[in-house]
């Protein structure tokens, strides 16, 4: 009988070692997509100009805010404006919103045909503010409590669903 070579079986194994990484990257271990360092740290003040060219400040000043990056080339913040507006009518905190990396005049024609949900629109024209707040795309919010800590960041559009918990994180 033919011994056989250990060493043979090595390809066998790197390929199952390898497979076994890619079920884990698929199916193991997940990290929770609204997770932030800056969760439970204070608000970093954001300075930038609104949507009328006049400079603003976004810092910790005693109310809660929720603050909503967004774009008028965003598929998914079109479809979230509907909740915006509706979380705009709720009184106890402002809604911020923050237009990022876009132009004044689309910015101004999205919110002429969708309305305003927002206390305040900052130009966020080369990405620093949400450099700042270390965001990932649009559209991402961020719900700062009265006390000017960063409590929650919910990426991606919001939802009916999640409305309710924004709001009330913000209270």
């Amino acid at each position: 009988m033919k011994k056989i070579n250990p060493i043979a079986f090595l390809p066998f194994l790197v390929f199952v070692a390898i497979g076994a990484m890619f079920v884990y990257g698929m199916w193991g271990k997940r990290v929770d997509k609204n997770i932030s360092p800056l969760i439970g740290k204070p608000l970093p003040t954001i300075t930038s100009f609104t949507i009328d060219n006049k400079e603003y400040a976004i810092k910790a000043d005693g109310k809660p805010k929720i603050i909503n990056f967004f774009a008028s080339w965003c598929v998914p913040c079109r479809a979230e404006h509907k909740q915006l507006l509706q979380m705009s009518a709720e009184q106890g905190f402002d809604l911020i919103g923050v237009a990022y990396e876009d132009k004044p005049q689309n910015i101004a024609n999205y919110l002429d045909e969708l309305g305003n949900p927002y206390h305040i629109v900052l130009i966020d024209l080369h990405g620093a503010a949400g450099s700042t707040l270390g965001l990932s795309g649009v559209p991402e919010t961020y719900v700062v409590g009265s006390d000017g800590i960063i409590k929650y960041k919910h990426k991606g559009e919001i939802t009916p669903a999640d409305a309710p918990k924004l709001i009330g994180m913000a209270k």
